[in-house]
């Protein structure tokens, strides 16, 4: 089984759940945001405007026998 990873930019619903969380986890414990933010804003907050803006830096990596 090879991995293969797909460029579609189209998330589902899980994956903008578990991208969105795990960012804000990352920025709640001390990560520095990828944007110049309100440093007095809501980790989620922030997560979702890194999200929505494209600049998130986490990606989701497909398997082929996955999306069968």
């Amino acid at each position: 089984m090879v991995a293969e990873e797909t460029a579609s930019l189209t998330y589902t619903r899980f994956e903008r759940a578990r991208i969105i969380g795990a960012r804000a986890l990352q920025i709640s414990m001390g990560a520095p945001t990828i944007a110049a933010l309100d440093q007095e804003a809501d980790p989620l907050d922030i997560a979702f405007r890194e999200f929505s803006s494209g600049s998130s830096p986490l990606n989701v990596r497909r398997f082929a026998d996955a999306l069968d």
